[in-house]
């Protein structure tokens, strides 16, 4: 997803983003955009050994567990977890690739401060 190597260099904030990465990019935060999509990648990124099965997510909210793996399709979908089937369960695991890839997007150059917001701005005058 993303274009490639290219996608991630230069960052968000160190150029624009062109057509076709924003719209895959949009698609990421999308999936993203939902409070029980963060806590679940949360939860699969945090655990120990990389992996958890989805009866031990599951519990963790007051959802159904076809709910819980609609919400775990789209962070699929959106590339950022992957999963197998092993017997009667499912396992799932971050993409760090993924992740380290809208790390890069998103972050500034090493060093350059924070931009000023208009409000600051506009107070220091």
């Amino acid at each position: 997803m993303l274009g490639g190597a290219d996608a991630c260099c230069p960052g968000l904030l160190t150029a624009p983003l062109d057509a076709d990465q924003a719209v895959e990019l949009a698609k990421v935060f999308k999936a993203l955009g939902d409070p029980i999509r963060l806590r679940l990648l949360s939860m699969i990124a945090s655990r120990a050994g990389g992996e958890v099965c989805v009866c031990d997510l599951t519990p963790a909210f007051d959802l159904s567990q076809p709910t819980i793996s609609h919400h775990l399709k789209l962070l699929r979908q959106a590339g950022l977890i992957d999963c197998e089937r092993r017997g009667t369960w499912v396992y799932y695991w971050l993409l760090p690739e993924m992740t380290d890839r809208l790390a890069g997007i998103l972050a500034r150059p090493a060093g350059q401060p924070l931009p000023e917001r208009p409000a600051e701005a506009g107070a220091a005058s």
